[in-house]
């Protein structure tokens, strides 16, 4: 059973950049494919990014894409998310999660068996 664990958000500018982190233990991380979701007060916990158990194929939230990386360091046992040109929209709770049951990974929520505690995130003046 694998542990996630957050790290990285803050108040940010809009306009600005932020690098989320996620630690892994617990578990093997090659195992496991990897997302990012958020959730924004009053809404729905909504898809990011995920990235495959390889590190070969990323995909993205049609919000985000272009503008957000995700990446893995398996050497770390850590999946990041580089966020550039955030924008207010952007505020929300991030949450990193873990899947054995794919390779590629995939945008609905309830495929993932492991969820980090969340770092917030705020883009603001």
């Amino acid at each position: 059973q694998v542990q996630l664990v957050e790290s990285g958000g803050g108040l940010v500018q809009p306009g600005g950049s932020l690098r989320l982190s996620c630690a892994a233990s617990g578990g093997t991380f090659s195992s496991y494919a990897m997302a990012w979701f958020r959730q924004a007060p009053g809404k729905e916990r909504d898809f990011v990014a995920h990235i495959a158990r390889s590190s070969t194929s990323t995909y993205y939230a049609g919000s985000v894409k272009g503008r957000f990386t995700i990446s893995r360091d398996a050497a770390k046992n850590t999946v990041y998310l580089q966020m550039n040109s955030l924008a207010p929209e952007d505020t929300a709770v991030y949450y990193c999660a873990a899947t054995r049951n794919l390779w590629y990974g995939t945008g609905a929520p309830y495929e993932y068996d492991y969820w980090g505690q969340g770092t917030q995130v705020t883009v603001s003046t």
